[in-house]
């Protein structure tokens, strides 16, 4: 963890000591620790792949509560969201995006986020941030407790007006008023950075312009910096490019991505920021999630297909993934739709067939308890018979034979 460079001693919860937090007007900035095992990364590694070497641990950033349901067309019950979120917490998640603090008007799904961030049961070793994209947001999540916030700008100018209504110039304006009323409240700000890799109007977006915004919310105050494939266009080529353009800006500590799997890329471009020392993740609980003003734009990644690789790659992320896949089934069923993630249905489908193979075993084994009466009142005629026989062979009549036996029973 890191003040201007210097090392920052965490307290009893593995937080840092509120008086170490940045102070108003300054551009410290320092990186919470999510977790236990997040404070304890080191910079050896688990594995390489491809020559490249990949991190011992990672961070799931889920965001399924937020950004997953913030398009469901139908209304998620406040007690639907809460039990989601702390499902979400017992399976091992350490940072959970728990709603968003914006205008009805235009996010109608996240207009309970209040009495969801006040009826939810917090852990003090999880991060629960909300979405802000400007000061009275802001205002409303800090009153309900909220210390962990995240701004939003994009880095396309198109899709900037579509999304949020106003330009880019206007969205970095907002978000430095929250940073620096942040920055007095003692509460940590996250940035996210939208379309780094495509945007639905205007095409492939210039490096240079992700590099820019990216390092405008960094220096502004942003602890972490969230870059966000939308539109699920990116590839690992392209994701490979744009990172080493972006490192030279802001270190890989610092920074977090964000990948929809639209054309099936996002693992592939998660494994290719692993390999640049990224290890906090964006995903989706099911893959749930899209975007309003992507029109085609797939889900977030899911975060049982990103904790199966990670754990595939021995990279430690503390998710109990069977739990995990339980979540992903529940709220698909909440919402009544598909699930999205191929690594949860493959793992319901095996556990199913279990279920089944051993619902058949339990109705073979009743079956063979119901015959045995039946098993054993036949010994006992046989017996009979045989003692008959004998009693008839010493009284000189001669018995009959099985197949006359037979023939007279039937």
């Amino acid at each position: 963890m890191w003040v201007n460079r210097t090392i920052v001693p965490m307290g009893r919860s593995g937080f840092p000591s509120p008086s170490l937090l940045r102070s108003p007007g300054t551009t410290q900035r320092w990186l919470q620790a999510p977790s236990r095992a997040f404070t304890s990364m080191q910079s050896s590694t688990a594995t390489r792949w491809s020559g490249r070497p990949l991190p011992t641990s990672a961070v799931i950033y889920e965001v399924g509560p937020r950004d997953g349901l913030q398009n469901e067309k139908q209304v998620v019950p406040v007690e639907v969201k809460i039990e989601l979120i702390e499902r979400l917490a017992a399976s091992g998640i350490s940072i959970i995006e728990a709603g968003s603090f914006v205008s009805p008007r235009w996010v109608p799904q996240m207009a309970d986020s209040a009495p969801v961030f006040t009826g939810m049961k917090r852990e003090n070793h999880i991060l629960y941030p909300v979405l802000t994209p400007n000061l009275r947001g802001y205002q409303a999540a800090t009153e309900t407790g909220a210390s962990t916030v995240a701004v939003f700008v994009s880095a396309s100018e198109s899709f900037s007006k579509k999304n949020i209504n106003c330009t880019i110039a206007e969205s970095m304006k907002r978000s430095r008023e929250i940073c620096q009323a942040a920055a007095k409240d003692n509460v940590r700000v996250r940035g996210y950075v939208s379309c780094i890799l495509g945007c639905p109007y205007e095409g492939n977006v210039a490096v240079d312009k992700v590099v820019e915004t990216a390092k405008e919310l960094y220096d502004m105050g942003c602890y972490e910096i969230s870059l966000g494939d939308t539109i699920g266009v990116g590839t690992p080529a392209r994701t490979d490019q744009l990172l080493a353009e972006v490192l030279k800006a802001i270190p890989a500590d610092n920074l977090a991505v964000h990948f929809h799997d639209t054309y099936g890329q996002a693992l592939s471009n998660i494994l290719t920021s692993l390999q640049w020392g990224i290890r906090v993740i964006d995903s989706s609980v099911a893959g749930l999630g899209g975007c309003p003003y992507a029109p085609g734009a797939s889900g977030n990644v899911a975060t049982e297909d990103v904790v199966y690789m990670l754990d595939g790659f021995g990279i430690k992320s503390g998710v109990d993934l069977n739990k995990l896949v339980q979540v992903g089934d529940f709220i698909s069923k909440k919402l009544s739709r598909q699930n999205r993630s191929k690594v949860g249905v493959a793992i319901l489908t095996k556990q199913q067939q279990q279920q089944q193979q051993q619902q058949q075993q339990q109705e073979q084994q009743q079956q063979q308890h119901r015959n045995q009466p039946s098993t054993t009142a036949s010994k006992s005629t046989s017996a009979s018979t045989t003692e008959s026989g004998r009693a008839a062979a010493a009284a000189g009549v001669s018995s009959p034979s099985s197949a006359t036996l037979g023939r007279i029973c039937v």
